[in-house]
């Protein structure tokens, strides 16, 4: 006896059977019909659909060693609270850490890590800094009324954030559920008819420069707000460069950052597929596949400014951007203004839906 095949509804994965009666395939949970032809294409299709492929070369940085002499001008300070290394060059006075604000501990020379490859150079300076937190400050209309003047700044730092650089090209296969709905009146009834779509996408895409921070002392969503840098203003890495201001020496290594390379590059490509489709009123991804070739990668240092400040016990930190400007930060809640600022958001819903009701009925 023949093994029957059992097809699987698209939609809700139930069992597909042939109805005669339409002369198609149709699923007896949701409803859903399909053309006999279209279901053994996107079987097919299926078929043919593999996992992701984000693997990248073991090979080393070609050009991650100190040049002579560099190292004679470099010194390492640690702070003894936070554990961060810093490096900077040999003119640097002790300083403060620029995470925690404690006092930081010149060490010896820099030894046991790698040579950056790039840098981009910082083109803002403390001033701009200092600017750019005011604005940050504005219209904010959630802010406790006495931050404005009782938070102060204890510390603002220039710091070059290590960063993993990734470049790769992205072969990708993506299948999505799309769906569009129609509804009509008859009599006293309304009816919608739903109806799903497969629609599939392939195709290749380049990737430079995608970048991950090498520092654990840094919250990577703090990071990644102040995005992005240009890149096209990097340089080859330079001691002088680091003159006057502080370097963090990377504590998660490249292959520790492959995962969130991988994170990155497959949502960007999802995303650039995405925007190819439209006309339909839900889009979901049934399933994705990436798959990277030509990986390589850098390790460069990224302007970032930070400063530390205190309001009523409290520590906020602001980074910003110190080639673009960007600022970002956490600040905290007037918990009066909320209250009120919910209760009025929800007197304003309601009086919406109540003239909606009434314009209908």
């Amino acid at each position: 006896m023949a093994q029957v095949r059992e097809y699987k509804c698209p939609s809700c994965g139930g069992t597909l059977e042939f109805s005669s009666t339409i002369q198609k395939m149709k699923c007896s949970y949701c409803g859903t019909e399909l053309e006999v032809e279209a279901l053994e294409a996107l079987n097919a299709q299926m078929q043919s659909e593999r996992p992701d492929e984000m693997n990248w070369g073991e090979e080393e940085n070609q050009n991650g060693s100190w040049q002579e002499g560099e190292q004679e001008e470099m010194r390492v300070y640690v702070c003894n609270s936070c554990g961060g290394e810093l490096m900077t060059d040999s003119t640097t006075a002790a300083t403060s850490c620029p995470y925690c604000g404690n006092p930081v501990v010149l060490t010896d020379r820099v030894g046991g890590t790698l040579r950056p490859d790039y840098v981009i150079p910082f083109k803002l300076d403390k001033e701009a800094a200092k600017a750019a937190y005011k604005k940050h400050l504005q219209g904010k209309i959630l802010l406790p009324r006495m931050f404005h003047d009782e938070n102060h700044i204890d510390e603002i730092k220039g710091v070059y954030v290590p960063y993993w650089i990734f470049n790769a090209d992205a072969d990708a296969t993506i299948r999505y559920n799309g769906t569009k709905k129609a509804v009509w009146d008859s009599g006293d009834f309304v009816y919608t008819r739903t109806s799903v779509y497969s629609i599939f996408r392939e195709g290749s895409i380049r990737f430079e420069h995608v970048p991950v921070d090498g520092s654990s002392k840094i919250a990577d969503d703090l990071l990644e707000s102040i995005e992005p840098f240009d890149f096209s203003e990097a340089v080859d890495f330079r001691m002088a460069y680091l003159s006057g201001y502080l370097a963090d020496r990377y504590d998660i290594s490249v292959k520790d950052s492959i995962d969130r390379a991988n994170s990155r590059i497959k949502r960007s490509t999802e995303d650039c597929f995405e925007s190819t489709v439209s006309g339909y009123q839900d889009l979901q991804i049934a399933r994705s596949n990436v798959r990277l070739h030509n990986g390589s990668y850098q390790y460069a240092l990224y302007p970032v400014w930070l400063l530390n400040t205190t309001w009523r016990g409290q520590n906020f930190i602001f980074a910003m951007n110190g080639q673009t400007g960007r600022m970002v930060g956490d600040l905290p809640a007037d918990t009066k203004k909320l209250t009120f600022w919910q209760l009025g958001m929800t007197a304003v819903f309601s009086v919406i839906a109540f003239l909606i009701v009434r314009l209908l009925f």
